[in-house]
């Protein structure tokens, strides 16, 4: 199965309970969510006039929404390519989950590598039952999609975008609805753009209920 990749880089990611690891971000093109702040709209559309070489992909500097397809073996081979030393991959978007997501973990697995998943819970979690899955669960967005119990009992971290206190409200209502107690998953806040006033209802939060503060630390430090 081939898959459309926007993006391939090797970077520190930034956010979540994997915050500091060495990673190889895998974007792959497509997504109907429609979230207001996201800060990766040209991967929403998958267009065929859009569709590249690699080679276009592996030498892009700009964001855009060109992709390429390709398989697992195909990614791998790009990896090694690049001369790409980390061993984790991160599979975002985008929104990954748009597709079974199986064959492409399995062959990341088998060939050596811890593997996460980003999602935004609104698609079935179709991956290697290895896979970490982190789910950004987005409520009431553009896209008009429900975030599925699926999707929320699956995660072995959920990553909350917060800008104010019903950000909050909804997350609760989520954990309720999913039958999901906190202490099950790795439950992490993060500030959406760094406001002074989300950060600090995020830091007030996880404290009173011991979560986690994901505060995007790559946008601190000014990298991918």
């Amino acid at each position: 199965m081939k898959y459309p990749v926007n993006e391939v880089f090797q970077t520190i990611q930034g956010e979540g309970v994997h915050s500091g690891v060495p990673s190889l971000f895998v974007r792959l093109q497509g997504c109907p969510v429609g979230c207001s702040w996201c800060d990766t709209k040209h991967t929403w559309d998958v267009l065929k006039e859009d569709e590249v070489d690699t080679h276009v992909i592996i030498s892009k500097r700009l964001d855009s929404p060109q992709y390429t397809q390709l398989t697992g073996s195909e990614l791998i081979a790009l990896f090694q390519k690049q001369n790409f030393k980390a061993s984790h991959v991160v599979i975002t978007g985008g929104e990954p989950c748009m597709y079974d997501l199986s064959e492409l973990t399995d062959t990341l697995i088998e060939a050596g590598y811890s593997i996460q998943i980003e999602t935004s819970g609104t698609y079935e979690v179709l991956v290697n039952d290895r896979v970490w899955v982190t789910v950004s669960p987005k409520v009431a967005m553009k896209g008009g999609m429900e975030v599925l119990r699926a999707a929320m009992q699956r995660a072995d971290e959920i990553k909350h975008p917060v800008a104010r206190e019903s950000d909050i409200e909804n997350l609760d209502a989520l954990l309720a609805e999913s039958e999901l107690d906190a202490s099950d998953v790795f439950i992490c806040l993060q500030p959406i753009s760094q406001k002074a006033r989300a950060t600090k209802l995020c830091m007030d939060t996880c404290i009173e209920r011991n979560w986690r503060l994901s505060v995007q630390t790559h946008k601190y430090l000014g990298i991918a």
